[in-house]
């Protein structure tokens, strides 16, 4: 099967949160980053990519796209300060 991501982008540090999840995900933050795609991401300038998990199966990507969609808040910024603490742009990482 074709690895899978769930990712978490910002706009800053404790921000605005978008979760999503993708099959390329270079290409898909490219995509936030420039803006091209309309939706809540380019509507709240959501273009740092600040975590991001790989899944060897799109079900299971979903399926934690769905868990983390109803976590409260503070978990999901627990989450990302766990491998994240200084809130980087991880994109230069990926690339």
């Amino acid at each position: 099967m074709k690895t899978s991501y769930l990712y978490i982008l910002a706009n800053k540090r404790n921000g605005t949160l978008y979760i999503g999840v993708t099959s390329d995900l270079i290409k898909r933050v490219y995509e936030h980053k420039f803006n091209l795609s309309d939706g809540f991401a380019k509507k709240y300038q959501v273009h740092q990519l600040v975590y991001y998990e790989q899944y060897s199966d799109i079900y299971l990507a979903i399926t934690r796209e769905k868990q983390l969609k109803k976590w409260r808040r503070k978990w999901k910024l627990q989450l990302i300060e766990s491998i994240n603490p200084k809130w980087c742009d991880l994109y230069q990482d990926i690339i």
